[in-house]
């Protein structure tokens, strides 16, 4: 293992090299020194040229940083990952054909890479079939640029499944905190783990290098062997950046790093607005015991308001990249954690959410067509892309998807258990024709499962012939407020109901005595005390 700058680890990169980089997000455990240092390198001397770079999870503050830095062109040839919303630059490449972009299921590149280094041929998964990932549809495209297919349907004993194709990796990026004189990494400050150690098996069974930023170096002999979670003998090189920060936002909180639990009390408080009433009817569905995904935007408000209301011991909340129990952080930060139980590598909760192990999932919708079928992936002109919305949706027992009704300058106010539109959004969300198809409500129906759409001024759920509208907010006209503003006329429930006036008042609404449900005791257990 040699130590070396981020531009000499830059300089290792060749035109037309595959990267495949770690970390997640806003800078969690992204390795933000070695990308910057790439993109310097090319400004400079406009090498290396045609990258591909491969990434699981969406990498970037939604402005210049982390995969943003590869959005040259000429730089990058191609974008294999889950998200593209975290990095306009390569966005805009996509949007205009100037490079290969695919966006595929965060969990199945997660597990693929793990496949990879196994030697295995490829992943075979459920996830991604009858949506825009399933190459009857567009295969994950998301760029006219496109020139292979990544994905491709094959039947398995009468079943239809995905393939998802391997790929051959020259240079891992990698993050940690500390390494020692023989290349041992630990992530003792990192908010996640992803599946940094897969990626170094992978890449080392690829005859590729590995490089990992960390923060500081220790001496031979001095991280116990049970925090090392990339070994050295998978390392080829480290880069020390010593103001590596957290994530792009949070230098250091040391409750992101499992190091202390904060009291209910010290949470952020989130105001009264469309987005908290949104957060505080998704966690009305919350029941004792129930193991939960809070997926990004606005639903990673409901972790706040189960902290305000007393939940976060009485469910189990977890997000895709590994974190399981405590509440999962917001806002740019979100794929974090604070009072987690427990930290695993990111393939791992992919197992066990596309294993149907989850009870409820809250996810965000941006279009819902009268089937019940979303979009989050592409539309308005935007490429986004899906992170693990795909793994989650398909495979939770119970669906809640949330997001305000309209959108584009909507202001509301809640004041005395009611709502008042202030200003109405400019786009419509619930529309008849999807531009693509992230969440296919049919399918879901066709395997049982239930579904429910939060909005701030009305809930509907999916019955046998589309969406249902069952609630509506007090203050709120049907007419006027609701179906004047749908590209389609729903079913409406015969015992349509008032949503609950707690949820447009300030106060707590105290949750946590009406919480329904009982912590879960397997069958066998019961039976035996019986």
């Amino acid at each position: 293992m040699q130590v070396i700058t981020a531009a000499q680890a830059a300089a290792l990169v060749r035109d037309g090299d595959t990267i495949l980089i770690g970390g997640s997000g806003s800078g969690h455990a992204v390795p933000e020194a070695l990308i910057e240092a790439v993109e310097s390198r090319f400004l400079e001397s406009f090498e290396p040229r045609a990258l591909t770079t491969i990434h699981p999870v969406g990498l970037g503050n939604r402005g210049s940083a982390g995969a943003a830095r590869f959005g040259h062109e000429g730089l990058l040839k191609r974008a294999v990952c889950g998200t593209v919303v975290d990095a306009p630059s390569v966005a805009e490449l996509a949007r205009q054909g100037k490079a290969e972009v695919y966006t595929l299921p965060q969990g199945a590149l997660s597990q693929l890479v793990r496949e990879i280094a196994a030697g295995r041929p490829g992943l075979v998964s459920h996830v991604g079939l009858h949506t825009f990932v399933d190459p009857r549809q567009e295969g994950g495209k998301q760029s006219a640029a496109c020139s292979e297919d990544l994905v491709e349907l094959i039947e398995l004993k009468g079943r239809e499944w995905l393939f998802y194709k391997p790929f051959d990796i020259d240079v891992a990026f990698l993050r940690g905190t500390t390494a020692d004189e023989d290349g041992n990494v630990s992530m003792e400050d990192e908010p996640i783990f992803g599946e940094m150690l897969s990626m170094a098996q992978a890449t080392r069974r690829c005859g590729g290098l590995v490089i990992v930023q960390v923060k500081r170096l220790a001496k031979r002999g001095m991280l116990p062997g049970k925090t090392v979670k990339i070994p050295g003998m998978l390392v080829d090189a480290v880069v020390v950046d010593p103001d590596q920060m957290q994530t792009y936002q949070t230098a250091f909180d040391p409750s992101y790093a499992g190091q202390l639990k904060i009291p209910f009390g010290s949470f952020p408080k989130l105001p009264l607005d469309e987005r908290k009433i949104v957060a505080r009817r998704c966690a009305m569905e919350l029941s004792v015991g129930a193991v939960c995904n809070i997926g990004s935007g606005i639903c990673t408000g409901i972790g706040l308001v189960a902290a305000e209301e007393g939940l976060l011991d009485h469910v189990v909340l977890t997000n895709e990249q590994g974190l399981i129990g405590g509440a999962p952080a917001s806002g740019l930060d979100a794929g974090a954690a604070r009072n987690y139980w427990a930290m695993i590598d990111q393939p791992y909760q992919f197992d066990f959410y596309d294993g149907g192990g989850l009870d409820v999932a809250f996810l965000s919708a941006v279009e819902i067509d009268p089937q019940g079928s979303v979009n989050i992936s592409r539309f308005a002109g935007r490429v986004v892309g899906i992170g693990g919305f795909v793994n989650i949706s398909q495979n939770a027992r119970k669906m809640v998807f949330g997001g305000t009704f309209t959108a584009g300058g909507l202001s509301v106010e809640a004041r005395d258990g009611t709502l008042t539109i202030l200003t109405e959004g400019k786009h419509r969300k619930f529309v008849q024709t999807l531009e693509q198809v992230t969440y296919n409500g049919a399918y879901g129906r066709e395997r049982g499962q239930t579904t429910v759409f939060v909005t701030e001024r009305a809930v509907f759920r999916t019955g046998p012939n589309g969406l249902e509208l069952f609630e509506i907010a007090p203050g709120i006209d049907l007419e006027r407020d609701v179906l004047s503003h749908m590209a389609f006329r729903p079913a409406i429930a015969d015992d349509l109901k008032v949503m609950d006036p707690r949820l447009f008042d300030d106060r707590p609404m105290g949750l946590e005595a009406e919480l329904p449900g009982a912590w879960p005791v397997h069958a066998r257990l019961a039976a035996a005390h019986r």
